[in-house]
């Protein structure tokens, strides 16, 4: 007898969620150190990190049961990265720093590196060394390639759906295979 829940895999091996850590964590060492104590900001970055980073594993988990639930927190974490991207951008044009282009060298020596490395630790490391400019452009590199990657986690959620079907059609499938019809 085949069963139809989908159970998810061990989701910490997964590009995305392993680039959401690092965006948790750098975003910590951030606001610990760039922003001003007692600063609204402080939270709203906080949350908008941990929510990405929280909404993968719950979006992850919940799709054994539930392809809606799954994409509706997959979204909820795109949204909550969008916001910290918004966060750090204010951050540089509101402390009159630069904002490094997309065609920057820096800006593809970074996108370069993250797409080759997703160690928290090493990150929140260099980062350290780093200028809070030098941070806040990175994140801003860092954000966008999860946002491009939460989007393609998202189609190949929808595609398997429009292939498979969810978890109603996969339970009567199964009932029905089961009493022989």
């Amino acid at each position: 007898m085949s069963g139809f829940l989908k159970i998810a895999g061990n989701y910490t091996n997964w590009n995305v969620y392993k680039k959401s850590v690092i965006i948790c964590d750098v975003t910590e060492m951030f606001i610990t150190r760039a922003l001003p104590q007692g600063s609204r900001t402080i939270d709203q970055m906080r949350q908008a990190a941990r929510s990405c980073k929280q909404n993968i594993v719950e979006g992850i988990g919940d799709s054994t049961v539930s392809v809606e639930m799954c994409i509706k927190l997959l979204g909820v974490a795109r949204g909550s990265v969008r916001e910290l991207l918004e966060d750090y951008c204010d951050f540089l044009r509101q402390n009159n720093l630069e904002i490094w282009d997309s065609t920057d060298v820096r800006t593809i020596a970074t996108r370069k590196y993250c797409i080759h490395n997703d160690d928290s630790r090493m990150f929140v490391q260099k980062c350290r060394d780093r200028s809070d400019e030098t941070v806040a452009n990175i994140m801003v590199t860092q954000i966008r390639q999860i946002d491009a990657m939460l989007a393609k986690v998202l189609k190949k959620v929808e595609y398997e759906f429009i292939q498979s079907g969810g978890i109603r059609e996969a339970m009567t499938a199964a009932r029905k295979n089961y009493r022989g019809y």
